[in-house]
């Protein structure tokens, strides 16, 4: 992804995920803005979108973070917001385990609270332990948690998977993961 694409695609996590009210942009419930309102939005505050460029930022994203509506009217992120918005999930079995990648230095936290949302709306989680180390790598020395998913479904957790693949809860107990050398 070049330069250009890549801080329209910060600037659209920004926006989608955490402070629409920035650029005086509205949501709806399930975290949809309408391209036409975000694109008037954004160049009131000095950043100039167009339908094209917001189209190849959505198509050339290796993680998948926004999706356009079928009618191509519309976009949200996919996951990972800190405002409360409905995905529309539904509960899905997950994996028996699943992963999840820190820095070392959140490691002492982690293990005496759990795993937290941390001002996201959910806790996320992924199928891979590659996936989970380069997470871990983005926050500093990476570590994973293996996660016995079975195990806390079993005891009345829900999980969804969000539409990128990554795979959501509300929080892990500190019983239902183990660090992974």
């Amino acid at each position: 992804m070049d330069q250009q694409l890549k801080a329209v695609s910060k600037f659209l996590s920004y926006i989608l995920r955490h402070r629409p009210e920035a650029i005086g942009l509205e949501l709806n419930a399930g975290g949809w803005a309408a391209i036409s309102e975000l694109i008037q939005c954004a160049s009131k505050h000095d950043h100039f979108l167009s339908e094209e460029i917001i189209k190849k930022v959505v198509i050339s994203n290796d993680k998948q973070r926004f999706k356009i509506s079928e009618d191509g009217q519309y976009i949200r992120a996919s996951q990972g917001h800190s405002i409360r918005v409905d995905l529309d999930l539904l509960p899905l079995n997950p994996p028996t385990v699943l992963f999840h990648g820190t820095a070392t230095r959140f490691l002492a936290s982690i293990m005496e609270k759990g795993l937290l949302p941390s001002g996201r709306q959910h806790v996320h989680l992924s199928a891979s332990y590659e996936t989970a180390i380069a997470v871990g790598r983005r926050h500093g020395k990476p570590t994973v948690l293996e996660i016995n998913a079975q195990k806390m479904q079993g005891d009345g957790y829900l999980f969804y998977r969000s539409e990128n693949g990554v795979w959501l809860t509300d929080r892990v107990p500190t019983q239902y993961f183990v660090e992974v050398e």
